[in-house]
């Protein structure tokens, strides 16, 4: 008996995941063991030229009564529509899969649960890393392991910015300018900017990791558009690059700590090599040690490549809940940022700010002053401090705020 498969939405995602599918439907049928029907595509405008038209529906109901569709992709995206189709074709046992990684790092404990509860699967491989294989090595290949920290470059805009403003010195304006003009950045980039798209990442993989819902809204999450060409060089010189870092890990007292902000990376270190539109993620497990997973972080193709991925995957294991979960829990187990250990690249202004450095040494203790290329003011420091708690260096901070100008301060990774 033959099985049907629908798409909800037909944007990038979904038309590459129809696109895929329909390109290797035998190997599909093969490796499932039966006949698969992409039988609907859901989406509120018409497209009357797409060799799929006949397909074409506007009522979600069609989808959500014909007992024999299976499995659901939707690449809808948001948290409105999505969420309500989401939950009533899982209630309904139907499996769905996605993209929507604002979606799962919001509800993701929920949809799980009501997901197990009907003998059904949510997955979400396409959610984070694009076509990077990265949920499921988390929970079967690695699961003999205890994560000990998840850290990646996960956002390809952010880092095709960075990567222009290193490698051509182009100041962030224009830099943005030349990732919306390559379609890397949506009109308004806000989300990849601003860190709240790779916040939603590390969220999921930590949650998936540590088996506890992870909010996104209640981890420190800063963005790249305040960073300088005089941060980038002072960091060159001292033999760092700057990333936007989303890091996850449990604290020895079973704690979470999560953030995501810029890092200077040290020019030593593989994430420092990462360059363009490219993602890597490291997962440390205490048995096998570092394993990194590298490539294309998003675009139509890879991305559409996870999607019918875990569309096979639900099809394989029809009626059976493959056990992807994390609880919805109220105790406060994450870590306070602040209360975390971190070393700070801080750059200031003042008048005879270069004078100071003897009284920064004293406030702050051991600093590392450094340098740069091309001529700037006597009235600009620029300095690493010692590793110790972050709130004790904000004290610092406060201290010398009274004479001189904080211009940047960026974590070292």
């Amino acid at each position: 008996m033959g099985s049907k498969a629908a798409v909800i939405g037909y944007g990038v995602v979904g038309s590459g995941t129809v696109e895929l599918f329909e390109k290797n439907k035998a190997k599909i049928e093969k490796n499932i063991g039966r006949e698969v029907t992409l039988a609907y595509i859901l989406d509120l405008k018409d497209f009357p030229d797409s060799p799929y038209a006949d397909r074409m529906i506007k009522d979600f109901n069609i989808i959500l009564n014909d007992p024999e569709v299976e499995v659901v992709a939707e690449v809808v995206g948001g948290t409105t529509f999505a969420y309500n189709y989401t939950k009533a074709l899982l209630e309904a046992g139907k499996s769905v899969v996605t993209s929507n990684k604002e979606l799962v790092a919001k509800k993701g404990a929920e949809l799980l649960k009501i997901a197990k509860e009907h003998g059904c699967n949510y997955l979400f491989e396409a959610s984070v890393g694009g076509g990077i294989p990265i949920i499921r090595p988390i929970y079967k290949c690695l699961a003999g392991n205890t994560i000990e920290e998840i850290t990646g470059i996960l956002n390809g805009t952010t880092n095709f910015i960075l990567t222009k403003m290193i490698r051509e010195q182009l100041s962030f304006d224009e830099a943005l300018r030349q990732a919306q003009a390559n379609g890397y950045a949506e009109a308004d980039p806000t989300a990849d900017i601003e860190g709240i798209d790779a916040c939603r990442k590390i969220c999921i993989l930590g949650s998936l990791a540590y088996g506890r819902h992870i909010d996104p809204d209640r981890i420190h999450c800063s963005g790249i558009s305040r960073i300088t060409m005089a941060d980038v060089e002072y960091a060159d010189v001292a033999g760092y690059v700057i990333k936007l870092i989303g890091s996850v890990r449990q604290t020895q007292d079973g704690k979470v700590s999560a953030m995501v902000c810029p890092r200077l990376v040290s020019k030593k270190h593989l994430f420092s090599h990462v360059d363009d539109v490219y993602n890597a993620i490291c997962v440390k497990g205490d048995g096998v040690g570092d394993a990194v997973f590298y490539g294309r972080g998003a675009g139509k193709l890879p991305t559409a490549s996870a999607v019918v991925g875990d569309i096979i995957d639900a099809l394989k294991h029809r009626n059976t809940n493959i056990g992807v979960y994390w609880e919805q829990k109220d105790e406060d187990f994450l870590l306070p940022y602040k209360d975390d250990d971190a070393a700070l690249y801080v750059r200031v202004k003042g008048d005879g700010a270069r004078e100071m450095t003897k009284g920064l040494s004293a406030t702050f203790g051991n600093l590392i002053f450094l340098d740069r290329r091309t001529a700037h003011s006597e009235d600009e420091v620029a300095f690493i401090t010692p590793y110790i708690k972050e709130s004790e260096l904000d004290k610092s901070l406060a201290i010398i705020s009274h004479s001189l100008s904080i211009e940047s301060k960026i974590r070292l990774l």
